[in-house]
């Protein structure tokens, strides 16, 4: 992935960097474990000065998004390389007897050096430890995003058969403090104080992955030059971030307008203005409606895109096999 910076953007070239860094791994073109491109590579393709980037990669290593190796350079950070043990007792083989499996994990875990009696009580702890965290799914971010929050839960809720509810981070230990049973789950962006918590209330805390928005990237890609798009969203964070990567596909050669659903002046002025409208789920409905009851204020329908989802399929899956849920 290519990352470019408008030096006439009232967005600092930082911020530009790091939010188009964070989206490369909440989408996986960066997957867990991956080795980001060095300073100098950076400076080569963006004109940044290698100072700038190094600021970048400690703001992303702070947040807990990557990891720096000495000696080896600077890598997306791995949440599953902590759980080597709970990994090496799943058998992700279909049609074998589950006391076929059960008899493989405790094999492996005498081969590597457990008594019988800490192989039972791993397996007894991994389970119980699943239903605690299976007993229910707490989306969270900070409450200037909770429309990201809102977004994680729509994808999951139809897909996990336990309760989902949305907690803005700033109650979460209040919440916590009342049941600490369940799993938390954020996006990579807000994962370091998550996990501060759950640690402190003995819980889990997942990031899920977003989708890589390939079919909204081709359509903004094939815009013709001077055309204006529309983006509404009911996460600022992600109205945010869709201007930044824009910006790094196509420069200033088309313009851009941004839109919370609620804001229906805003959208309204949007609508009037666009050729192209991306939106997500939750938005749809209030675009559809605010084009119905205007269109005679319009000169020119616009074309409407609503992306399906906002997380990957897999990263559901992944969710489901933690807390417990057959596929």
């Amino acid at each position: 992935m290519r990352f470019h910076i408008q030096s006439e953007s009232d967005i600092s070239a930082s911020s530009q960097l790091y939010n188009q860094i964070c989206f490369a791994i909440a989408s996986r073109h960066y997957p867990p474990g991956h080795r980001l491109p060095s300073t100098r590579q950076l400076a080569m393709q963006t004109g940044l000065h290698r100072n700038t980037i190094s600021k970048v990669y400690r703001q992303l290593e702070t947040d807990g998004v990557v990891e720096a190796i000495a000696g080896s350079g600077i890598y997306v950070r791995d949440q599953v390389k902590k759980k080597d043990i709970k990994e090496s007792i799943q058998s992700q083989k279909q049609g074998e007897h589950p006391s076929l499996e059960a008899k493989k994990a405790i094999d492996k875990l005498i081969n590597i050096g457990c008594t019988l009696q800490e192989a039972r009580e791993i397996l007894i702890n991994e389970v119980d430890w699943r239903i605690k965290c299976g007993a229910r799914v707490l989306v969270s971010t900070p409450r200037e995003d909770i429309g990201a929050s809102m977004l994680i839960a729509e994808d999951l809720a139809p897909r996990i058969n336990v309760p989902v509810e949305v907690i803005p981070m700033e109650e979460l230990e209040k919440v916590l403090c009342n049941s600490n049973n369940g799993t938390l789950v954020t996006s990579r962006y807000f994962l370091q104080p998550l996990e501060k918590l759950a640690k402190k209330y003995g819980i889990r805390a997942i990031a899920v992955d977003l989708s890589d928005f390939q079919k909204e990237l081709k359509i903004l890609t094939e815009l013709k030059p001077g055309s204006c798009v529309g983006i509404v969203s009911i996460s600022p964070g992600l109205l945010r971030a869709a201007e930044v990567i824009l910006h790094s596909i196509r420069g200033n050669d088309i313009l851009l307008m941004t839109a919370n659903p609620e804001n229906s002046s805003r959208l309204l002025a949007l609508l009037r203005t666009t050729n192209h409208v991306l939106c997500d789920s939750p938005s749809l409905s209030a675009v559809e409606n605010t084009l119905t009851k205007n269109r005679s204020q319009l000169m020119k329908m616009p074309q409407i895109h609503c992306a399906a989802n906002y997380l990957t399929k897999e990263t559901i899956n992944q969710l489901k096999k933690e807390i417990g849920i057959s596929n």
